[in-house]
């Protein structure tokens, strides 16, 4: 199976408009997060990835190329698509062979067309999984290919809870307070990224689309998009706080999307 990486981020929130790396390239521990991503996709089993390059993608491709620790050997360099593409393929030091597909989508295209310009790299699988570049979870990947293929669906998405950025405060009528509980998992679910897709995506997909705006409510109302709830670890490197959080779970020994 294949996984789309949706890594043509600027990361505004992180640094600003004018950021100096694709968001995909901002740090945890040392690398960049596209790195953890891949790695937990790796531990699953799955090692053939196409990342939809955007914002800065040279960087992301000088990154394969030349600093990629996972990548250190037997390096070969294809070109394909329309000859801008490259298709990277290197020998794992403790495992298979990974394969990388870099394929520039766009620097202003939005998600779903990112992922419909990539069709031709995954369009022979009958399921391929697609997530962004920024998200980390300790999700157990064979369950939800599993749970996707039991419901015989277009798509399923991974849903999460979102927890409260402020400490919550309840208290009675005389102000006296019975529980301060800090940031608490907000009521309802939201989108937790880590999709997986029939090929009959692409019949709802259309030029310029924005996947989760203007695709997946095509697929909704077909009824043919299920949500797999996951309770557990699930955080986005959206904004800098975001980022410290991350490198101190890294830094503690105790990241839970390594599990």
């Amino acid at each position: 199976m294949k996984v789309v990486l949706l890594v043509g981020g600027k990361g505004i929130r992180l640094v600003g408009e004018d950021a100096p790396l694709p968001k995909a390239l901002f740090q945890i521990g040392g690398q960049p997060i596209v790195y953890h991503i891949m790695r937990k996709f790796a531990a699953g089993g799955i090692t053939d990835f196409v990342l939809t390059l955007g914002y800065r993608g040279e960087q992301i491709v000088d990154y394969f190329l030349h600093h990629a620790p996972f990548l250190q050997s037997d390096l070969r360099l294809e070109l394909g698509g329309d000859g801008d593409v490259p298709h990277i393929t290197r020998l794992g030091q403790h495992g298979p062979a990974w394969q990388v597909t870099l394929a520039h989508t766009g620097i202003e295209s939005l998600t779903g067309e990112r992922v419909r310009r990539v069709q031709g790299y995954v369009a022979d699988d009958d399921d391929f999984m697609v997530t962004y570049g920024d998200g980390l979870a300790d999700i157990n990947l064979d369950d939800l290919i599993d749970f996707h293929r039991a419901h015989g669906r277009v798509a399923t998405v991974t849903v999460v809870r979102a927890r409260s950025q402020y400490g919550h405060v309840a208290f009675d009528a005389d102000g006296v307070v019975e529980q301060i509980e800090e940031k608490p998992a907000l009521p309802g679910w939201i989108n937790g990224g880590f999709f997986v897709f029939s090929r009959r995506i692409f019949d709802y997909l259309r030029p310029g689309d924005n996947l989760e705006g203007d695709c997946l409510p095509r697929v909704v109302a077909d009824g043919q998009l299920v949500a797999r709830p996951h309770e557990g670890f699930w955080a986005c490197m959206d904004t800098y706080k975001d980022g410290v959080m991350l490198n101190e779970l890294w830094e503690s020994g105790n990241a839970p999307w390594t599990r």
